[in-house]
């Protein structure tokens, strides 16, 4: 069996958050199939997400190529994050403009920097609000997500695959039974994107499915 290998981009302040347990799920998930995991915690890393006018004309700062060594070969990015008044947490959008976008220069159409890292991979997104889903489906919000960060981002750097799953209704009062039932959601999230991988395995049935 082949092993893949999972990079699982995670942003939030909090470390016992919401955000996090989902990036953890999904880890364990993927791992119990004999999948490789890095969980790269940008906010307990430190990462600093402000662009450069160097790294804009193709000059990667020290601490990105870093970032890359560390990464090494991926097959499935995993990004995941809250929407914080109808985006990604500017932390994570600087990940993406220095890392993923590492050696690109400015008004490249698309061309050049890491292409040869991103292109063929797997872009996957588990995102989380407090405001439900009809009211974000109301506001496009998720579309528009799905169109700059899944749509554009495939296009730019070349992702064969993207994938988005969202978790409504986490809030301070969110009851614990709902927790739980995301959480089983990031799980099955996981098994699908396995399955994607690898089709002919059928990801196992439990009980609580």
């Amino acid at each position: 069996m082949q092993t893949y290998k999972h990079a699982v981009i995670v942003c939030h302040p909090k470390p016992d958050s919401f955000t996090m347990a989902v990036a953890e799920r999904y880890a364990q998930a993927v791992r119990a199939h004999g999948h490789e995991v890095l969980i790269r915690d940008l906010y307990r890393l430190g990462f600093d997400p402000v662009l450069r006018d160097p790294e804009r004309v193709g000059a990667p700062a020290d601490d990105v190529l870093a970032e890359w060594a560390v990464l090494g070969k991926v097959d499935v990015f995993v990004l995941v994050y809250p929407i914080w008044f109808g985006s990604p947490p500017a932390m994570l959008v600087g990940y993406i403009d220095r890392v993923f976008g590492a050696g690109r220069r400015l008004g490249g159409g698309g061309k050049g920097g890491t292409s040869e890292r991103l292109a063929g991979r797997r872009l996957v997104s588990l995102t989380s609000s407090g405001s439900l889903r009809a009211w974000l489906n109301e506001k496009g919000v998720l579309s528009s997500l799905r169109t700059v960060f899944d749509h554009y981002l495939a296009d730019v750097f070349g992702f064969a695959e993207t994938a988005r799953y969202h978790f409504d209704g986490v809030g301070p009062d969110a009851k614990d039974w709902e927790i739980r039932h995301h959480l089983l959601e990031a799980e099955k999230a996981a098994k699908e994107v396995m399955a994607r991988l690898e089709p002919r395995w059928e990801p196992p049935h439990t009980s609580e499915d």
